[in-house]
């Protein structure tokens, strides 16, 4: 398993290459970026501290994006995933079809870069369930959307991961299993995060079962004693079993990163980097 972080997690001040930079020095072996609208996007990931940035965006060209490859290059830091907080605002199910073709853009989009970029897989939140969203119709178009994209996906080699997020939906690791079988395509797997599990049940668990259909992994924290966002914290500083989580990863042959996405401390920004590579070396070895 490789040293992985998400850019959210590093100071939203540096430039593309200082962002390489302090992740390399950090000690980290792959990096995720997060695809962006050139505005501010409100939506759960702010409530969390995070911060889109510009440096990658939906209307970014070709070159510009090569240039990103090359810094890539540069430092040794391949590009494994994109991951993105526009399914928030431009949902899978919402109930307008213009909103959802949207949802589906910015996934088309997200495989264009990843394949430029050299990644393999997006992270795709599948709907958000709320009062007029309901979840069951929520479940149909979520499936009918990756059915539709996944033969796009599959033309450029990149993975479609679901993401189990705080968003009423898939709370359960046998729906999202069930989720995934009847989609039935190879380029559609999970993107499991285990810290986003921690409110609703065992992330050990949630890996054993889904097998061979997690395609990437999310480490981050979580305090269950305080129980609602506020509770996210730094990697061994909640109530996640580690231990019994890494064992569970080797058990299915899970050779992939292991992703941080964690909030940036408040001040010196680029020791959460470093605090963190070292956090997740100690897993991986665990």
């Amino acid at each position: 398993m490789k040293i992985g972080v998400n850019s959210w997690s590093l100071p939203n001040n540096l430039t593309v290459e200082e962002t390489f930079q302090l992740a390399k020095e950090a000690g980290f072996e792959t990096i995720e970026f997060n695809m962006a609208e050139e505005v501010k996007v409100e939506s759960i990931v702010s409530d969390l501290g995070l911060e889109d940035t510009v440096h990658l965006t939906l209307n970014m060209r070709e070159d510009e994006l090569l240039k990103i490859k090359q810094l890539s290059e540069k430092y040794d830091l391949p590009i494994s995933s994109i991951a993105t907080a526009l399914h928030w605002k431009y949902p899978l199910n919402d109930p307008d079809p213009t909103v959802r073709e949207q949802g589906k853009e910015v996934a088309r989009r997200m495989i264009d870069a990843c394949y430029i970029l050299g990644g393999d897989t997006v992270l795709i939140v599948p709907g958000v369930v709320n009062e007029e969203r309901p979840y069951d119709t929520c479940y149909e178009l979520a499936k009918e959307a990756f059915i539709e994209l996944a033969p796009y996906a599959e033309e450029k080699g990149i993975y479609l991961g679901v993401e189990n997020v705080w968003n009423k939906f898939l709370y359960s690791p046998l729906e999202m299993r069930q989720f995934i079988d009847e989609i039935n395509h190879p380029y559609v797997k999970v993107y499991f995060d285990a810290g986003n599990v921690l409110q609703f049940g065992f992330p050990d668990q949630w890996v054993r079962i889904l097998g061979e259909r997690i395609a990437k992994v999310h480490v981050k924290d979580f305090n269950t004693a305080v129980g609602n966002i506020n509770g996210f914290t730094t990697l061994l500083a909640g109530s996640l079993n580690w231990p019994r989580l890494m064992e569970s990863l080797k058990e299915i042959g899970y050779t992939g990163p292991i992703t941080a996405e964690l909030s940036p401390y408040a001040y010196e920004g680029d020791q959460l980097a470093r605090d963190t590579a070292k956090a997740i070396k100690r897993l991986v070895n665990m």
